[in-house]
């Protein structure tokens, strides 16, 4: 399986082309307009996904959701990681980092529980007590706000694999190209409007407006949107 790439080619190696994210998920639905109505959910990775998929949503008459996931941070830093676990219990570890940063097991397992704590945390945030949404025969548009290393989308798509969707279309504003490659196998259609490149990239570059989006506001965006007549 080798996924189709649909882009924009006027906006290949620019910054600064979004708004703010909700203005990325307007683009971004306009990119899946042939999706409108279908049998499809889109489930936004919290929490800077989950306004734009609030966009693209609304946008396609789609239900909405939450697809929870979180780097394993190395111990020293709160940002970066050497892995991911998703709201399944999935878990990835990247060995080539574990062995660049001659990491232990005793660290891997005790971030690895870390993140799978915070997880479980978010998932009750963001989903509380709902089943979860059967995918058989449903295809899931995962969407978040840009793909840098894309380690926590690997595990995502992972987990959706593993919850059966039978199609799962990846949907991000803006990605480095080398990024994407890592997903070209594991997913069906790849929609990415601003696909950049070279050795310094930042997703918040593509964006004229940037900040950290709240747990707390990102999951009562979800809500509101759930809430609405007719979702």
């Amino acid at each position: 399986m080798t996924a189709k790439l649909y882009d924009i080619p006027q906006l290949r190696e620019q910054t600064g082309v979004f708004a703010d994210r909700r203005d990325a998920g307007k683009i971004l639905a306009r990119m899946l307009h042939d999706w409108k109505g279908a049998q499809a959910i889109v489930l936004g990775v919290p929490s800077g996904g989950i306004p734009v998929a609030v966009e693209v949503a609304g946008a396609l008459d789609l239900d909405l959701d939450a697809a929870v996931v979180s780097k394993v941070l190395l111990p020293w830093n709160t940002e970066a990681g050497f892995g991911a676990v998703g709201f399944d219990g999935t878990v990835w570890v990247n060995d080539e980092y574990v062995a660049y940063y001659n990491l232990d097991q005793a660290a891997i397992e005790q971030q690895t529980q870390a993140a799978l704590a915070k997880v479980q945390r978010r998932v009750r945030l963001f989903r509380d007590d709902r089943p979860w949404p059967d995918l058989k025969n449903r295809t899931a548009i995962l969407v978040d706000d840009g793909i840098a290393a894309g380690s926590t989308l690997r595990v995502a798509v992972q987990a959706l694999r593993n919850s059966g969707a039978s199609g799962i279309i990846l949907s991000v504003p803006t990605a480095h190209q080398e990024s994407l490659g890592q997903f070209m196998d594991k997913v069906d259609a790849i929609y990415c409007a601003n696909i950049r490149s070279g050795p310094q990239f930042a997703v918040a570059a593509a964006y004229r407006h940037w900040d950290d989006v709240d747990e707390v506001d990102a999951a009562r965006m979800l809500t509101s949107f759930q809430k609405k007549p007719g979702q």
